[in-house]
């Protein structure tokens, strides 16, 4: 059987979701497909907690996240859902530029600096090691939620999801068209948004041309809260390299509290290379090891030997910025791991506008082509 749609959405994560919400909500037909059951473990959207950082000093970033929030409180008035929780962001770490409040001030963001005394008074779960970058809007959201909310919502307004629809294929057909073939369904649609994460090579490589994406399985872990009453925001920690505080680090560390399970903590894209459909799931015992000794000496309100690791991937690029562009009717939308997170309601816009808005130009810093790649057409 064979169906015409306007637009599909392939990959029901968190960049999918908020492509069909925003779609939905404008009165355009949209079918979302996603290969696994809601909330699934297999990709990079899963878990109930990611950093909600401000604290960015880009301005094509800055801008982002601030549409971002606005974004989030829309969501979930929409809803219903409880998704962000300004519990505040901090940044510390030789690694911290010394203007960076004051770029964030530039562009409207609430920024002081707290001396190590200061902060760890305040945040006594945490030995800070420099002066520390507070930014009050910052914290946490619920990407599992959010996934549920984005969906709920374009429902609503007229959308279709559906789970358990593996998209085998897609490809032109005569007159512009693009077929969707999935295991028991065929679509034919105007254009396709395809935000698969890791399984972006597998569906598209050869289609269209974008920048190198490199898929690792990541391994943070949740540590045990002993210091019951102690607060804690979302916090980074940024290493200086050459340093030899941080010769252990494989890179920077994130991380934020998850209520009921621990404080989450993790490297950033150092995991192992692997493929999406054939990975461990297990973490890498040297990693671990010395994450647990970051716990030890920065996280002294959590027990480093009372751990429960996490599994996902990342799918990044080169320069680590993201993949929003479209080529006929083909609208990818990749790369978004270790950071993309907190930036989706807006990047979903960004993608629903490649749809709406026929002139619409991608953001030059996430071009498919900024790396000088001839961009394959149609």
């Amino acid at each position: 059987m064979t169906e015409r749609i306007e637009t599909v959405v392939i990959g029901g994560g968190l960049m999918g979701s908020a492509a069909a919400w925003q779609l939905a909500r404008r009165g355009r037909e949209v079918l979302l497909l996603e290969r696994f059951e809601q909330l699934h473990h297999h990709g990079a959207s899963h878990g109930t907690t990611r950093n909600f950082n401000v604290g960015y000093t880009q301005p094509h970033y800055l801008e982002l996240v601030t549409e971002a929030g606005r974004l989030w409180r829309e969501l979930e008035s929409e809803s219903g859902a409880d998704i962000l929780d300004l519990v505040g962001q901090t940044n510390h770490g030789k690694g911290v530029p010394d203007d960076h409040a004051d770029i964030l001030r530039a562009h409207g963001i609430a920024a002081e600096w707290l001396a190590v005394d200061e902060a760890r008074e305040r945040w006594r779960g945490i030995a800070f090691d420099t002066k520390v970058l507070y930014t009050p809007d910052g914290g946490r959201l619920n990407p599992e939620r959010a996934i549920a909310a984005f969906q709920a919502v374009a429902v609503e307004r007229g959308g279709r999801v559906r789970h358990g629809a593996r998209v085998l294929r897609i490809g032109e057909m005569s007159g512009g068209a693009v077929e969707v073939v999935t295991e028991g369904e065929t679509y034919l649609a105007e254009q396709v948004i395809v935000t698969v994460g890791g399984w972006t090579d597998k569906l598209v490589g050869g289609l269209v041309s974008y920048p190198r994406l490199i898929v690792t399985q990541e391994q943070p872990a949740h540590f045990a809260v002993t210091d019951h009453e102690a607060d804690w925001p979302s916090f980074n920690h940024v290493r200086a390299l050459g340093d030899p505080q941080y010769d252990y680090w494989h890179s920077n560390i994130y991380g934020m509290l998850t209520p009921g399970e621990g404080v989450k903590a993790g490297w950033h894209a150092v995991g192992p290379h692997v493929d999406p459909d054939d990975r461990s799931y297990e973490y890498e015992p040297k990693m671990m090891e010395h994450l647990r000794r970051y716990a030890r000496e920065y996280l002294i309100g959590t027990d480093p030997d009372r751990f429960a690791a996490v599994s996902c991937t990342y799918t990044t690029t080169p320069d680590e910025a993201f993949v929003l562009d479209r080529r006929g009717p083909i609208i990818l939308g990749a790369g978004f791991s270790g950071q993309g997170a907190k930036f989706t309601p807006a990047i979903g816009r960004v993608l629903a506008d490649f749809v709406t808005e026929p002139e619409a130009k991608p953001i030059p810093a996430f071009a498919a082509d900024r790396f000088g790649t001839a961009v394959k057409g149609w």
